[in-house]
């Protein structure tokens, strides 16, 4: 099993204390989004849970107590781009994430943080100009402490971002213009030691050697673990090519405050379920109900051929 934590919220960043205590405990409760009485009780000890998958904008709370992890094979995507406060209203100045970045790349080694820069949002602030110097600024500073950046462009869900995203008079480039951008981005990232990839974008980039990206990677979690990992595919759009994984996190948790997420249906409520989280509870931010009805995900490892090594021998 790959273990997603998560698209859904950030729990490196909110939630490391509940998830470090799920870790202890050997299983995690998920209540299913859209059917809210069931739950699925989900083992993750370390024999059948074959790679952990990170997502975070800001790692720093999980830093010193990794050594909890040491029975677990791990990587992060790592989110760093540079908004502002009207745009990302809760995320940490970006020196001091660059500074977490590099941390963590010194303790888990460079090729197990990826780093995303991601959505990629156009507007009358945020051009293509400010985007490149700002794509260059972190480009600069993280080309030592990681191999790989995954971009992606800011996509609509009326339900979720799309009031947001249109008071903000969000655009979109012209395929000319998309091109010549990715471009300009490719230039930067060469310059940095850094290959490119896009995630779930249509758009064929590989004239700039920029190709598509699987996040849940079966190559790099073969790369961390010595082996391959035979399991299906789990497209979360279109375009998307990462591996299947089960998610552990719980949509409108997560106090970042980002315009553009598609995670926050409700983001004035995140703060408020971030107050009620119990660490000791299985769920995130919630309890168990009379009314769950709570059944055993069957799980299992994926390894084929599996040998003991040290990372990347």
């Amino acid at each position: 099993m790959i273990l997603s934590a998560s698209r859904r919220t950030d729990i490196p960043a909110f939630y490391s204390e509940w998830f470090y205590q799920r870790v202890r405990e050997g299983f995690v409760c998920v209540r299913n989004p859209v059917n809210a009485h069931q739950v699925s009780r989900i083992p993750i000890s370390p024999e059948v849970v074959d790679c952990i998958v990170f997502w975070t904008k800001n790692a720093a709370p999980m830093l010193d107590q990794l050594a909890r992890l040491d029975e677990y094979d791990y990587y992060f995507q790592f989110t760093i781009n540079n908004y502002g406060r009207e745009t990302e209203s809760c995320v940490p100045e970006l020196s001091e994430r660059l500074e977490t970045f590099m941390r963590l790349s010194e303790k888990i080694g460079r090729a197990r943080v990826i780093w995303r820069y991601d959505p990629i949002l156009f507007s009358d602030q945020y051009t293509p100009e400010y985007h490149l110097k700002s794509f260059e600024t972190i480009a600069s500073a993280l080309g030592a402490y990681t191999e790989k950046c995954v971009f992606s462009f800011v996509d609509i869900y009326p339900a979720k971002n799309g009031r947001s995203l249109n008071r903000m008079n969000a655009r979109w480039l012209s395929a000319g213009e998309t091109d010549r951008f990715a471009g300009e981005l490719a230039r930067i990232g060469r310059q940095n030691g850094l290959s490119l990839a896009t995630c779930a974008e249509a758009v064929d980039l590989a004239g700039h050697g920029i190709e598509p990206n699987s996040c849940i990677d079966r190559a790099l979690i073969k790369r961390i673990t010595g082996a391959a990992i035979r399991v299906g595919d789990d497209r979360q759009r279109e375009h998307c090519g990462c591996a299947k994984c089960d998610d552990i996190g719980s949509y409108d948790t997560c106090p970042h405050g980002c315009v553009y997420c598609y995670a926050n249906a409700r983001p004035d409520t995140a703060a408020g379920r971030r107050e009620i989280c119990d660490i000791h509870s299985p769920l995130l931010c919630d309890s168990i109900k009379e009314t769950d009805r709570i059944t055993e995900r069957p799980v299992k490892s994926y390894k084929q051929g599996y040998r003991q090594l040290t990372f990347f021998d």
